[in-house]
């Protein structure tokens, strides 16, 4: 029996070389830590490595010191439509080794499951986009030309592709794959994420005549029970979306006083929130009842109070009846017999910052659990990162058709 076209075309993919390649990624400690000096730098020269070898001309733009975006943009011999490939090469630490039952960085596959920290988030991703695309240049079947996106600081601030859109990578776009674990879940939402930072600043006093003073602590203590009353209230609002959830206001990390000075109320206490939203909520309506509480809170309480918003990145959402949807969906049916089910991100990708800051519509799909992220004793399945660059490839083919 002869095989199908899309068995022929699905024949330039070399699987062995991809998983060999993801094994080299996650072996390479890429945690970004200013306290050590530690970068993504040596997992982006990888993927320069690869690129070159390939035949392709790699663009290194340095975000920050020792922290490069690796850029390839492929051009077909034909005009066409321009789509992102995006994966970034940044992953969290390991954290306390103890914890784990392997090598956080062996690489290893034991049980057709490769492990390790980013096995899923997500070095087997970026492996697996870097290949199909490879595989769809060799075709010759690529028209238009097609942007593979390896960014720094995605579990940070997002540098990385709030840099590469400012320089004008991502102009003229139809949309952008963002190559994240979602456990073959086509994603056309996810959550938004607002940092925020609230100061309040008053007047040191003795412990035993704290009236003589302003402790901002108290203070601290009303904006917490404020969140979490602004959470109660939105959740009853907008209730639970069908992909991603509830609306979440957390409070992540809470600074005041010293022991060393127990008897000392402190001039400043802060309270650091995550908040994580979805489509319906308006970011600027949800700062500014926080910015209004704060000055309540701190004229009540004779102290001055501030915010600071560290990042806003909005959530996103896709039609499923567009051409980016519609392509993926296709993709997942070919390479696995039946059509995949529609995801939310319960987290946030850089994808929010090439809908806000590009306007591209984007969806998220990618190798392993989406609940496998950050933990210990991180793996995927290699036939996932196998299915993945399949589905890619599959579906980069039937979006970059000529334009006549």
């Amino acid at each position: 029996m002869q095989p199908s076209p899309s068995n022929r075309f699905l024949e330039h993919l070399d699987t062995e070389a991809l998983i060999g390649f993801v094994q080299h990624l996650v072996q390479i400690r890429s945690v970004n830590d200013p306290l050590v000096g530690a970068t993504e730098d040596a997992a982006a020269q990888a993927v320069v490595e690869i690129a070159k070898s390939f035949g392709w001309e790699p663009i290194v733009e340095y975000v920050q010191p020792g922290r490069p975006n690796v850029i390839v943009q492929l051009k077909g011999e034909q005009p066409g439509p321009h789509l992102i490939f995006e994966g970034h090469t940044d992953v969290v630490s390991e954290g306390d080794r103890n914890l784990w039952s392997f090598d956080p960085y062996g690489g290893d596959i034991v049980d057709g499951q490769l492990r390790g920290r980013g096995a899923a988030d997500m070095k087997s991703g970026l492996g697996a986009m870097l290949y199909a695309a490879r595989a769809l240049e060799q075709s010759g079947e690529l028209a238009g030309s097609l942007t593979l996106a390896a960014l720094v600081d995605e579990e940070g601030l997002m540098l990385g592709v709030k840099d590469f859109v400012a320089k004008g990578y991502a102009d003229g776009a139809i949309g952008a794959i963002v190559c994240e674990p979602e456990a073959g879940e086509v994603c056309t939402t996810q959550k938004g994420a607002i940092r925020l930072e609230v100061r309040f600043r008053g007047r040191i006093a003795h412990g035993a005549m704290p009236d003589q003073g302003a402790n901002p602590i108290p203070a601290v203590a009303d904006i917490l029970a404020f969140a979490k009353h602004t959470e109660r209230r939105l959740r009853r609002e907008y209730g639970a979306d069908p992909l991603l959830g509830t609306i979440s206001i957390t409070p992540t990390a809470l600074t005041a006083g010293s022991r060393i000075q127990m008897n000392l109320t402190p001039p400043i206490a802060t309270a650091d929130f995550d908040i994580r939203t979805t489509p319906p909520i308006d970011h600027a309506t949800l700062i500014a009842a926080f910015r209004h509480e704060v000055r309540a809170i701190a004229n009540a309480s004779g102290t001055s109070g501030e915010i600071e918003v560290i990042d806003d990145r909005p959530p996103t959402s896709v039609t499923k009846e567009g051409p980016l949807v519609h392509a993926m969906v296709e993709a997942h049916r070919q390479v696995y017999g039946e059509a995949p089910a529609y995801g939310g991100v319960p987290g946030t990708t850089d994808g929010t910052i090439l809908f806000r800051d590009a306007k591209l519509p984007v969806v998220v799909y990618g190798p392993g659990g989406k609940w496998i992220a950050h933990q210990a004793d991180e793996y995927v399945n290699v036939s996932e990162i196998i299915g993945a660059a399949k589905v890619y490839l599959l579906a980069a083919r039937a979006l970059l058709r000529p334009t006549q």
